[in-house]
C-alpha cells in the first residue's frame, strides 16, 4: 500500500466488479452459455477471465470479433441469461461494505462508476445491503450507449454535482486499465484495488495501490 495523500479526496467513484463484488463467476458462466448458444467457440479460461470488467460490447465487438447484427443477438442472450442466472453468482470482498459505511459516515460522497449496465449493477448493490451508503448509482445505461468508462466517470461525476457534492478532487477506485485510463480522461486520478482482477501492470499511472478493501481507508480518509 502506498502512502495516503496529503490532502483528502472529496467525492470517491467505485468500480463495481472486481472492486465492490467478486463477480467472475456468474459473469464468466453466462458468456460461457451465451457463446455456445449463438454458436461462437468459448474462449479459454484465462480470456474469459480478461473479458470481466471491461464494456461488454467491447468483449463482443473487439475481442471477439463479432460483427454488428451478431453483437445485438450476443447481447440480448447474454443479459437474459446473467439477469436472471448470473447476477447474483459473487460475493462482496470481504470489508468493502466497511469502507462504503466508514466514507459515508465521515461525509464523503460515494457513486458508483461500473461499465455493468445500471439495472443489474442496483440489483447486486441492493442484495448486499449496500445501497444506503452509497449516493448514487452510475454504471452503463441499459441499452449500452454509455458504457465506456470515460463516459461512465463523467456521468457519475455530473450527477454528483447536480446533488450539491464537492466534486473538487475526486477519485476512482478500480482494478482494471480501463478504470485507470477512464478516469484520467476526466483529470480523475485512481487508487488500484489489488484484491481485484487486473495484473499489476495494470496500476501503471495510478496514485495509490491497495492489497486489501480495508486498506484503502488511510489513502480515501488519511485521519483514520
Amino acid at each position: 500500500m502506498t502512502s495516503s495523500p496529503e490532502r483528502p479526496f472529496t467525492a470517491v467513484l467505485f468500480d463495481l466488479d472486481g472492486t465492490i463484488s467478486d463477480s467472475a463467476p456468474g459473469i464468466i458462466e453466462s458468456l460461457t452459455h451465451t457463446f455456445r448458444q449463438v454458436g461462437v467457440p468459448v474462449p479459454d479460461q484465462d480470456t474469459l477471465m480478461s473479458f470481466v470488467g471491461p464494456p461488454i460490447l467491447d468483449t463482443f465487438r473487439i475481442a471477439m470479433g463479432m460483427d454488428d447484427e451478431l453483437t445485438e443477438r450476443t447481447l440480448a442472450v447474454y443479459r437474459e441469461h446473467y439477469f436472471s442466472h448470473g447476477a447474483l453468482d459473487s460475493r462482496m470482498y470481504p470489508g468493502i461494505d466497511v469502507v462504503l459505511h466508514t466514507l459515508h459516515e465521515a461525509g464523503v460522497p460515494i457513486s458508483t462508476a461500473t461499465s455493468k449496465p445500471e439495472t443489474p449493477a442496483t440489483y447486486i448493490l441492493e442484495h448486499y445491503g449496500l445501497t444506503g451508503d452509497i449516493d448514487v448509482i452510475t454504471g452503463a445505461s441499459d441499452d449500452e450507449v454509455r458504457s465506456a468508462k470515460a463516459d461512465v466517470v463523467e456521468e457519475a461525476l455530473r450527477r454528483l454535482h447536480a446533488r450539491g457534492f464537492d466534486i473538487s478532487r475526486p477519485v476512482l477506485v478500480g482494478d482494471r486499465l480501463h478504470d485507470v485510463e477512464g478516469a484520467a480522461a476526466h483529470g480523475v486520478p485512481t487508487v488500484f484495488a489489488e484484491w481485484g482482477y487486473g495484473s499489476p501492470a495494470e496500476a501503471a499511472g495510478t496514485v495509490a495501490q491497495a492489497a486489501t478493501p480495508l486498506d484503502l481507508l488511510p489513502i480515501l480518509l488519511p485521519s483514520t
